[in-house]
């Protein structure tokens, strides 16, 4: 029991460093460039599908780390960092696909 509740800590640190890192902050800046006119029109509506996979990643990355049974808590990190390797395949991808397409 000892060594799932240190796993469980580990996965909750990975977690929130991902929702961040690779979550919030790539979403934030995209949005900052389809804001600012420096990137093709067309990658805003990539945000229609990346935001609401964002929201969804920080659901389930909370509803992880308030969890009280283990195995609950870690299917839940896992199904949030899923989520935002989603969002960024979405929202960077799609990105780097409209920008060469538009080249």
């Amino acid at each position: 029991m000892e060594n799932t509740t240190g796993a469980l800590r580990s996965l909750r640190w990975y977690a929130v460093l991902a929702l961040t890192i690779f979550g919030v902050l790539p979403t934030v800046m995209v949005t900052l460039l389809v804001a600012q006119g420096r990137t093709p029109g067309a990658v805003g509506l990539l945000l229609i599908g990346g935001i609401p996979l964002i929201l969804a990643a920080a659901f389930y990355a909370f509803r992880g780390l308030t969890g009280d049974d283990p195995e609950v808590a870690a299917r839940h990190l896992h199904l949030s960092m899923a989520l935002v390797a989603g969002a960024d395949v979405l929202l960077l991808g799609g990105n780097a696909l409209i920008r060469m397409a538009a080249n």
